[in-house]
C-alpha cells in the first residue's frame, strides 16, 4: 500500500469522484462530473486540487500533450484502512478493543450492532 498523506475534506470527495470513473481521468471530466452534481469549481481550483493529491502521493499525473491524465495511486479501501490505523494508534493505543468499548461506554453501539459484530467476530 502506497503512504498516502491526510487529505482533506474537499480532497476526499475529488478522490471518490476519481475512484468512481475509469482511470485515467482529466480535470475536465471532473469538472463535467462535478457540475452535473450542482458543484460548479473554476478550473484552476480543481486544478490546484489535483496539484496537492499528486503531492501527496494519492495520485499520478501523465502530461499527454497540454492535458493531465490522472491514476489513483491508491485504493479507497486502502486510504479508509490507513486512515482507520491513524485513528486506533493516535486515541486507541492502536487497539479495535479499546475503539469498541468507546463506542459501547458512548453509547454509539445499537444492540444490533452488538449482534452483527458477534457474528462477524464469529465467522472469523
Amino acid at each position: 500500500m502506497n503512504q498516502v498523506q491526510k487529505l482533506s475534506d474537499t480532497e476526499m470527495e475529488l478522490m471518490e469522484v476519481i475512484w468512481e470513473c475509469e482511470p485515467p481521468v482529466t480535470s475536465t471530466e471532473l469538472l463535467r462530473i462535478f457540475a452535473g452534481r450542482g458543484k460548479a469549481w473554476k478550473a484552476q481550483t480543481i486544478s490546484t486540487f489535483l496539484s496537492r493529491l499528486v503531492d501527496k502521493g494519492a495520485l499520478e499525473a501523465t502530461r499527454h500533450g497540454r492535458t493531465n491524465m490522472y491514476t489513483p495511486l491508491i485504493s479507497p479501501e486502502d486510504y479508509k484502512l490507513a486512515e482507520t490505523q491513524h485513528v486506533l494508534d493516535g486515541l486507541y493505543q492502536g487497539s479495535v478493543k479499546n475503539l469498541i468499548a468507546a463506542l459501547y461506554d458512548g453509547d454509539k453501539l445499537s444492540d444490533e450492532d452488538i449482534k452483527e459484530l458477534k457474528q462477524w467476530f464469529s465467522g472469523k
